[in-house]
């Protein structure tokens, strides 16, 4: 029975390439499970190695490039620089424990590694976290619908007040005519071209950040007063000398500290959170091995550095300490009206709009994993666990006025979760090969401490925060 399983697998994974796969599948579950009961998670990959890379940059990418620019006004350049790097140094590393540990413990799945290092406290500790964060950073992706798309709209049509211009409306129609019919895509390999249009429109985004640091002058004697219309800006003159007042204003800072710095090392560190996408991908990848994985990872963290790195830095040169959490709310308070930027928010909208079902892949697998264990591909309940996510997350975004510190809360938790302590505890548990007492194990201990460090250090600045500004007692 096991020498005609082995052949099974070998005559599905015959290219060369894919040695490491043959090795990963027959890891030692063949004699205790029947091979028929992971047919479907080890199906032959399919998806190319750029596609993945899109995937996996889209799933990185997210609403929190628009307050990067806050956070490094709070940090200060070198400060932030030194931070961002640092983030995706470990975010690098920690997909490379994530992927050893799905080798040795013989699954593609987040659940099942989880599962098979701590039984089911680690299943239901994965699942927990990939629900938790993945619904919190849907839900920040339509609130940005549910606030920019009916001031783009109303700029575009020149209209005031129609009801199809309510936020609320205009989430739950968006869902059903766009992100719902992508959810019903059964691989992510169909929406890599999705994934390709939502990242060139976050380089438009980036583009029209770069150029406007050179038509923006400073200091802007009107800013939070009354909007300056583009003829208006087009005017001033940029040998006009500031005031004495204003010269601290136009000079960057290098390092700042604030009540500010602390809580902003948590949004660091969640804009390169793609850890539940991360063994999707790699199960749909064509020619799968964990060195080819591991070089989609670097491809797709070291092109989001980038573009965060540009963005943030571009953004904060140009408003500097006047700069506000959202970087394109910083523009309307300058432009009255201006037609590039506000292509720019319908090319934000459309990328994050394009960005939910893609995040929402982990989260149904997670569901089918815990509820619907080695059950067959099923449309019906493909389709409905899509819908009922998407319901609870519009009805979220519909009846909660402020859900930002909520996820905050959550996101702290369940994001340092999934990079941190999951990945270097299942490493830790199921790599056999290597000793306590190797450079490797020590490694992913100290990554696990950090880890915990970390959750218990953002958790409490989020919670003193509260009690200093409590939820609802302003903003979005």
């Amino acid at each position: 029975m096991i020498d005609s399983e082995k052949a099974t697998i070998s005559s599905q994974f015959a290219d060369e390439d894919d040695a490491e796969s043959r090795k990963f599948l027959t890891n030692g579950f063949l004699g205790k499970t029947k091979y028929e009961e992971y047919q479907e998670e080890y199906h032959p990959g399919t998806t190319s190695f750029g596609i993945s890379a899109f995937n996996l940059s889209n799933a990185i990418m997210g609403s929190g490039i628009l307050g990067l620019s806050y956070a490094m006004a709070n940090t200060g350049i070198i400060l932030f620089v030194f931070l961002l790097f640092g983030v995706a140094i470990l975010s690098l590393y920690s997909v490379h424990l994530l992927l050893e540990a799905s080798k040795e413990g013989g699954s593609m799945v987040y659940e099942k590694l989880g599962e098979r290092a701590f039984g089911l406290t680690g299943k239901i500790a994965a699942f927990s976290s990939i629900t938790l964060q993945n619904i919190g950073a849907i839900s920040s992706y339509l609130f940005i619908i549910k606030y920019e798309l009916p001031e783009v709209i109303r700029a575009f049509l020149g209209i005031e007040e129609e009801w199809y211009l309510n936020g609320k409306y205009l989430v739950v129609i968006v869902s059903l005519s766009i992100i719902l019919p992508l959810t019903f895509l059964k691989n992510l390999g169909y929406l890599g071209y999705t994934s390709g249009f939502s990242l060139t429109c976050m380089i438009f985004f980036l583009s029209v950040v770069i150029y406007k640091k050179s038509q923006i002058p400073c200091p802007l004697p009107l800013l939070g007063h009354h909007a300056l219309n583009q003829t208006t800006l087009g005017n001033t003159s940029h040998d006009e000398k500031p005031k004495d007042d204003d010269d601290d204003m136009c000079k960057p800072k290098y390092f700042v500290f604030n009540s500010q710095t602390a809580y902003t090392i948590p949004i660091l560190a969640f804009a390169f959170v793609c850890h539940p996408e991360v063994l999707p991908i790699y199960s749909e990848l064509k020619g799968r091995s964990q060195k080819k994985m591991q070089h989609v990872s670097n491809v797709s963290i070291t092109a989001m550095l980038i573009m965060y790195l540009m963005a943030a830095l571009f953004g904060y040169l140009t408003f500097y300490d006047q700069v506000e959490t959202e970087l394109l709310h910083t523009y309307t308070q300058v432009y009255k009206f201006d037609t590039l930027l506000l292509l720019v928010r319908l090319a934000v909208l459309v990328a994050v709009t394009l960005t939910v079902p893609i995040v929402l892949f982990p989260i149904r697998t997670s569901i089918q994993e815990l509820f619907f264990p080695g059950r067959s591909f099923n449309w019906l309940r493909h389709i409905g666990i899509a819908g009922f996510l998407l319901i609870l997350n519009d009805l979220l975004v519909i009846f909660v006025p402020s859900i930002r510190d909520i996820f905050g809360f959550i996101g702290a938790s369940a994001a340092t979760m999934l990079i941190f302590i999951l990945p270097s505890a299942c490493y830790i548990k199921l790599v056999k090969k290597e000793s306590m007492k190797s450079m490797q194990k020590i490694g992913a201990m100290i990554f696990l401490v950090i880890g915990i460090v970390f959750m218990i250090g953002s958790m409490t600045l989020i919670v003193f925060d509260w009690i200093h500004n409590p939820p609802g007692s302003g903003g979005h």
